[in-house]
This record gives C-alpha cells, structure tokens and sequence, in this order.
C-alpha cells in the first residue's frame, strides 16, 4: 500500500480492534502486510489499543479480551450487539421452519428475533424457556393481527439473559418432542463445542438437544472462539449452523467440516 493510500492511525486501529474482535486474534505480521505499514508502526497501535484496555497484547500479535467465563450480559445488552448480523441470522433460521411445526425456542437475542420472524408461519406449536420469546409469538402485530402460533412455556428459574432454567424447566422440556430446535449460545469452536456462562442453562440446552429432531443454531461471527464456562454439545451435533458474512473463509471452512450444514446469511 503506497504511502499516500495509507490509513491515519485512528483509522488503523478501529480496522485492528473489529479484525480482533471478530477473529479473536491477530499477527503483527498480518497486519504489517495488509495495513502497507512497518513493524514499529503496528506494534505502536497495539500498545495504544491494550493501554486503552481494548486488546491484551501477546507475543507476535494481540488477542480479544474475553469477559470472564461465567460473566453473563443482560438480555437488554446483548440485543444491541450484532444487530444487523443477527437480523440476517434470524431470517435465514425462520425460513427452516415449515408450517404446522413444533418447534422449540430456546432463549436468547438472536432466537428472539427468530420468533418475530415466526409470527406469519402458520400452525406453529413453540416451547420456549423465554417468557421475551412467548410474547413476541403472542402479543397481536402492529395492525391488531392475532399470533398465530400456540406456544408452551417451560417455567423455570430467570437468569440474567431472562432464560428460564433448571430442574422445572429441564422436567418440562425432556417430556416434550419438537420437529425443530432453534438455539443461539455464547460462544463456539471445534475444540470446545457450543458453550454459556450459565451452568443451569448448559443443562437445560442439553435437555433441549435431547427433544429435537433437528437442530439449528444460530450464531453471528463475534461467537466464534468466544468461550462460555461450560459446554452443552460439540458442533457434529448441530444439524444446521446459521452465521453470517462476518466469519472468515478459514473459520467457515473449520465449521463446514463439523457441522451437518453452514448457512451464510448475508448482512447487505
């Protein structure tokens, strides 16, 4: 890259913080090569980034700070990230979901917004462990149109992401059987599988996985090597991986190989 094509240095390091954030990790030399700057001038964006708190600086490059592994955001938090990705991941999921189904929910932001893609599929019977997700499908539309679906709470216990979970949510869902299961998590990867922060949810995930025919998950690129305090399945149990254009080749390439099927949902 010629010298007068290169980016300033505020604009340098939002391209290595979104790299970060998205990858998980990056090389002072991959940097070095795409940005069309020197050694010096990488490692100084580095020590900016890390001194601000935004990357942890390791040998040959940095990594993205993880929030601790039983850290759990809010509901109300979580929505606000990824929403244009998770916006494409809903409607490519909802378009798996054929009429009279029974399908099952399990909650979170983006199968939230699977569920208001929901509301025009007829004859949809959902269990769900969100009481967000039962009123998106039962409250009328905008127009006073009524929900269409009829949908089974499980109860349970609330966590900070407004999951319900444990032994009355867990009894509930194993005596039930769905077509289709639509669920997100907090992050996954080939080694560790899909993962939360939430021991009690990790149960009632499994418990989930157990009642499906077939399985759907939806994730956007951010949860790729994201690591959750405990796992509830490996990905060659997953049936259908629904991401977005965010994930890189190498990454989609990795999940192709695990999973039954990738969709690729584009954001534009």
């Amino acid at each position: 890259m010629a010298d007068s094509a290169q980016p300033l240095a505020g604009q340098r390091r939002m391209l290595i913080l979104e790299r970060v954030r998205s990858r998980g990790a990056v090389r002072v030399a991959d940097l070095v090569r795409d940005l069309g700057v020197s050694d010096m001038t990488v490692r100084r964006d580095l020590d900016a980034l890390a001194t601000q708190g935004l990357v942890n600086k390791v040998h040959g490059g940095a990594v993205r700070i993880e929030a601790p592994l039983s850290g759990e955001p809010g509901f109300e938090t979580k929505a606000s990230w990824e929403l244009p990705a998770k916006a494409a991941i809903a409607r490519a999921a909802a378009a798996l979901v054929a009429p009279g189904s029974a399908v099952g929910l399990a909650a979170g932001t983006t199968t939230h917004l699977v569920a208001r893609q929901l509301r025009g599929v007829e004859g949809l019977t959902v269990v769900t462990n969100s009481l967000r997700i039962a009123e998106a499908l039962e409250d009328p539309g905008e127009d006073g149109s009524p929900a269409g679906a009829t949908v089974i709470r499980t109860g349970g216990v609330r966590t900070p992401s407004d999951a319900l979970v444990g032994p009355v949510a867990d009894q509930a869902i194993r005596s039930l059987h769905v077509n289709v299961l639509i669920l997100g998590c907090h992050g996954l990867s080939p080694a560790t599988g899909l993962t939360t922060p939430n021991l009690a949810e990790a149960e009632t995930n499994r418990a989930f996985l157990q009642s499906a025919r077939r399985v759907v998950v939806v994730a956007d690129h951010t949860k790729w090597n994201a690591l959750g305090l405990a796992s509830f399945a490996s990905l060659d149990q997953v049936d259908v991986l629904v991401t977005d254009d965010g994930l890189s080749e190498e990454e989609r390439e990795a999940a192709a190989q695990l999973v039954g099927e990738l969709i690729v949902a584009p954001t534009t």
